[in-house]
């Protein structure tokens, strides 16, 4: 339309967005030359004479409409490369003693399975989504990827135009900055930046069961030649799903272990049974959970005066002794709180939340066992912006503790 201004040119829309700097600028700009936009959906391209025909239905007259065109141009989804499509590659053969250095002329064959070629357990490569983009926190840690250090920045994270792509790199450089200063004075990287702990482990209590090693979502734990948990403390993000998945506790955080938490659920006051009031451990993770509490908080959202919130740095990090030692110390009821999982997960730690509502599904037998019914153990799933559906959960449970019961187990 600027090269010449007598062409009429119209874009077909389904669905009008503009996102990126100055997209908006773009569209009004684009009605201003009297570029029409019309909302419809094409059915094909057909040759006519030696021009194009269009066939579309107009969604706003709600007809059939067959458009002449001299040129018609499609927009086309952007998908990403898997990969460097190289099938051969040259091949030098080694300089002998005493012979002229002569160019091989010889092939290679090459699989690229992956351009990075990373030591994970997990994989070669950078984990990906569905669709073949590179797999991160979408909302708070766009740049991150499940490879502590490595950052995607550009198409590879998602689609975007060159203005998106030069602001992305500069947000992932910056990052990237971060966690070399962060790593040459040994402090974690995001989500928990600054933190200076590390997982400790005590080797005489092992039973070498791998779980640490296969549920750690940043393949932060190796196994060493005795089949021992062998940690990185460059990929570690201080999770605390490998203190979780461990059914013997011999791995803690100076800061935050096992035995810290078991004894912050001891020490909470448990009225008798003559009191006749419950008292509910809520064990809320501090990403989404814990920060949507608190706001319910500030906007004086009213719920049960009985509950007691310890925060936990991830849900994957709960283990279940915690559980068992809170039933047997006269809670009435327990709540987990973690963030979403699944396709569109928010927890900041990739499968905590998932991991967590795997191992309390088996809670159900420690229940059995102590004779309580399976409705005093409950595990949610919450967004940072429910701040009212928190009271709710917690005045549901001290509705149920009230109808089931006080626990049995109060002394």
């Amino acid at each position: 339309k600027d090269a010449n201004p007598d062409i009429d040119a119209m874009v077909l829309y389904t669905e009008l967005r503009m996102p990126g700097a100055g997209g908006e600028d773009f569209y009004r700009s684009g009605q201003n030359k009297g570029i029409t936009f019309t909302k419809g959906i094409a059915s094909e391209v057909v040759p006519n004479e030696g021009n194009l025909t269009l066939k579309f239905k107009d969604l706003i007259l709600d007809e059939d409409v067959n458009y002449d065109a001299d040129l018609v141009v499609l927009a086309t989804g952007m998908v990403p490369n898997y990969g460097i499509n190289i099938e051969t590659a040259p091949a030098e053969d080694k300089e002998k003693e005493g012979e002229a250095k002569e160019e091989a002329a010889t092939t290679a064959t090459v699989p690229v399975e992956s351009i990075l070629n990373l030591d994970y357990r997990q994989g070669a490569d950078i984990p990906q989504l569905v669709n073949g983009f590179t797999d991160s926190h979408f909302i708070c840690f766009p740049y991150e990827t499940r490879r502590t250090g490595i950052y995607a920045a550009g198409p590879v994270r998602r689609p975007m135009d060159m203005g998106q792509a030069m602001e992305d790199a500069m947000g992932a450089a910056l990052k990237a900055i971060q966690a070399l200063e962060n790593a040459a004075i040994g402090r974690a990287a995001h989500p928990r930046s600054g933190d200076l702990s590390f997982p400790s482990f005590r080797k005489e209590g092992c039973t070498q069961c791998k779980r640490c090693t296969v549920e750690c979502p940043f393949g932060a734990i190796n196994e060493d030649e005795q089949r021992y948990p062998l940690f990185n403390e460059a990929r570690c993000r201080r999770c605390g799903t490998c203190m979780g998945a461990c059914p013997v506790r011999v791995i803690s955080f100076e800061n935050y272990s096992v035995e810290t938490v078991g004894q912050a659920i001891k020490i909470v006051d448990i009225p008798d049974e003559f009191d006749e009031k419950p008292r509910i451990l809520l064990l809320a993770c501090e990403n989404d959970a814990y920060p949507a509490l608190d706001m319910a908080g500030m906007t004086r959202q009213e719920y049960s005066a009985f509950v007691r919130v310890i925060p936990v740095r991830c849900l994957g990090s709960v283990n279940t002794i915690w559980i068992t030692d809170a039933l047997n110390n006269g809670y009435d009821g327990v709540i987990l709180m973690g963030c979403k999982k699944g396709d569109d997960y928010q927890c900041h730690f990739v499968k905590g939340s998932e991991m967590a509502h795997d191992r309390m599904s088996k809670i159900d037998d420690t229940l059995k066992q102590l004779q309580l019914e399976t409705e005093r153990v409950q595990t949610y799933e919450i967004a940072i912006t429910d701040i009212q559906r928190v009271p709710q959960i917690i005045n549901d449970m001290a509705a149920t503790i009230e109808k089931i019961g006080l626990t049995p187990l109060k002394f």
